[in-house]
């Protein structure tokens, strides 16, 4: 069935350098989807897999990649992404 998230937080994993394991920091600071497709699942609350997060509209995926980037580059984010839909 369908499954609505209305609200997901980039959690405090994010802050540790193993969140980042085997990944580029440059395709991660770029957004580069496969990259993010491995680090949202680590970072997000709730748990977003890569199977939501590539059914998941692309304004709502830009929205939480950009979120997640900010946080990694210092700048408050607040950590918090608005409703994202999965279909």
């Amino acid at each position: 069935g369908n499954k609505k998230i209305t609200y997901v937080e980039i959690t405090p994993a994010v802050q540790q350098a193993g969140s980042l394991r085997g990944l580029s920091l440059l395709d991660v600071l770029n957004m580069k989807t496969d990259a993010m497709f491995e680090l949202l699942p680590r970072v997000t609350s709730p748990r977003l897999d890569e199977v939501l997060l590539k059914r998941m509209g692309s304004a709502d995926f830009i929205q939480l990649c950009g979120v997640a980037v900010n946080f990694l580059a210092g700048q408050d984010s607040g950590g918090k992404s608005g409703a994202a839909t999965a279909g």
